[in-house]
This record gives structure tokens, C-alpha cells and sequence, in this order.
């Protein structure tokens, strides 16, 4: 499998600690390689809780969405917790997406707003289109592309603006990255998809990703929301043990070996603070097992049949 976006390995060294390591992103900002899920996390108390672990681990950066109806939440938690550790706003780095049935010109601009008023905030550090296709749009008609299209155009509108810093897609084929470079003059910075050691993608994915320096983050890299297959699996379970580490470690160092940011979630407090705990290599040997791991099976939705 060919490395990724080239930048993410580059940053990987071993006199900074993985809590601490940013990388430059295609727009020109810095973006921490590994961030913060939150996707399934809600109630005031919980969020509250899992952020203020998160902070007091080293975190510093955030990843939400308008469909997980927790942006308030964050917002109300990082308003009352940054201080506690001595943080400004723009010592965090918070990314929400665009949901499938606010895409158009007519939504694109009010579900931003609306997502920076639930937070609290004058900018994101980062807006992805959530999923290529539309909510109530069937999945084959053209519709799908003539609405992400002008998503697109709003979002570049808002970033040109300064409302957002960084803008890219989520769920995003080699094909429909194609598309959106066709037309778009801000390319996309981030393209979140899941990926893991059970499920990788095409190589054309990879290619058009590092030739235009998208940075692809992945979802899901402990398997599915309450499957755990891929933590089970004899040869990660093995590398654990031969580095003294957990399996959800392994998982996570590999993906950012392959040239992956990463966004781990959790509510435990002893495994957000494990899951950024990362300062650690696997070696040639062990990439190559994990490398080689053979059964396939994915988690979450497919956009390939999304036109």
C-alpha cells in the first residue's frame, strides 16, 4: 500500500510527542494529527466530562458534526473548560460537517451559522460535506452532484470570508474527489473516511489524496460503534503484547504510520488518555504483519453507490 499524504509521515518524529504533532495542511494551517471524536457522545454531563479527560490528556483538537447533536454541548464545555488549563480558542482546533440535508446554495450558509452559534464561536478551524449524497435524493439520481456541487461553492464562499479555515468532504470515493477538483478553486484539506486494518480503500483513493495533498483522516479505526473484531484479531493482539501496549494503541499507531490523522473516541477516562499514548514505533516487522492481515469487513456506510 502506497504512503499517504506524505506530510503526516514526515511529522512523525521521535523527539515530539504524538499529543504535541501537527500537520500542515494544503490551505496553510496546522491541524493536530490526532483529534478527538465525539460521533455517539451526548448529554451535557457526559460531553463535559469526556472533554475535560481529553484536555487534561494532551488534546487539542475536536471533531463534531451537525448530526451528532452535541455541538452545543462542546460548545458549553470548552467555553467552561478551557481556562481550567490555561487555553484560549485558538489554542484548539474544532472541525463540525455539513449535514446530508443541508446541502444546496440555499442551506449551505444558515447550517454553518447555525453550527457556529451551538458552539459559540466566530470560526471553525476545519468544515467537511458530510456525505456525498443528499437527504431524500435518491443515491443514483444526478441531483447528488448538482447539490454537493454548489455545497462546495458555499463552503468555499465561507472560508474566503474567514468563517472557516479549512474546508473539505467526509465519505468522499477517489471519483467523487475527482469531481469536486474539476470545478473547485479551494481544494479540499481533509477527506475523513473509515479505515482500519479490516477495511482499506482503492489505491486510486490514495493517489489523487497525495498528489493534491488531501489529508485523509480515518473513522472508525477500533472497528464499529460497539464491534470489536478488529481489537480482537490474533495479530494485533500479538504486536500488543510484544510491545506492551493495548490493542487500540496498535490500531492507532498503524494508521498513523500509513500516512492517517485520526480522531479515537471514548467516554473512559483511562482510554482517551491511552488512545493519544502513541509515542511509540512500530517496526518494519510489525507494519508488515498488520500489513497482511487479510479479512475484510466494514463498519459504517458506503458512498460508493452515492452518484
Amino acid at each position: 500500500m502506497s504512503n499517504l499524504y506524505k506530510g503526516t509521515i514526515d511529522v512523525l518524529k521521535p523527539s515530539v510527542k504524538v499529543a504535541d504533532t501537527k500537520v500542515k495542511l494544503n490551505c496553510g494551517i496546522d491541524m493536530p494529527i490526532i483529534g478527538f471524536g465525539t460521533y455517539t457522545i451526548r448529554g451535557p454531563r457526559v460531553i463535559n466530562n469526556a472533554i475535560d479527560a481529553a484536555l487534561a490528556a494532551g488534546y487539542r483538537s475536536f471533531d463534531t458534526a451537525t448530526s451528532y447533536g452535541n455541538e452545543e454541548d462542546i460548545g458549553a464545555a470548552l467555553k467552561e473548560l478551557l481556562p481550567k488549563y490555561n487555553l484560549k480558542r485558538e489554542d484548539i482546533f474544532v472541525t463540525s460537517k455539513l449535514a446530508p440535508k443541508d446541502q444546496g446554495s440555499d442551506l449551505v450558509y444558515d447550517a454553518v451559522v447555525r453550527s457556529l452559534n451551538h458552539l459559540g464561536f466566530s470560526y471553525l478551524d476545519l468544515y467537511l460535506i458530510h456525505w456525498p449524497g443528499v437527504h431524500g435524493v435518491d443515491i443514483s439520481s444526478k441531483e447528488n452532484k448538482k447539490l454537493r456541487k454548489e455545497s462546495w461553492k458555499g463552503l468555499e464562499d465561507l472560508f474566503k470570508a474567514g468563517k472557516l479555515k479549512a474546508i473539505g468532504v467526509s465519505n468522499y470515493t477517489a471519483r467523487h474527489l475527482q469531481e469536486v477538483l474539476a470545478h473547485a478553486t479551494v481544494r479540499p484539506a481533509v477527506n475523513q473516511v473509515e479505515y482500519h486494518v479490516y477495511y482499506r480503500h482503492p489505491e486510486d483513493l490514495y493517489k489523487i489524496s497525495s498528489e493534491s495533498e488531501i489529508l485523509l483522516q480515518a473513522y472508525s479505526s477500533l472497528g464499529g460503534n460497539g464491534i470489536k473484531d478488529v481489537l480482537a484479531d490474533a495479530t494485533v493482539k500479538k504486536v500488543a503484547d510484544e510491545l506492551s501496549v493495548q490493542p487500540a494503541q496498535v490500531l492507532l499507531r498503524w494508521s498513523l504510520q500509513t500516512g492517517f490523522g485520526i480522531i479515537p473516541k471514548s467516554v473512559n477516562p483511562e482510554r482517551i488518555n491511552s488512545n493519544i499514548d502513541l509515542d511509540f514505533v512500530l517496526s518494519v516487522e510489525q507494519m508488515k504483519a498488520l500489513n497482511s492481515i487479510q479479512h475484510r469487513q466494514k463498519f459504517s456506510w458506503n458512498p460508493d453507490t452515492v452518484v
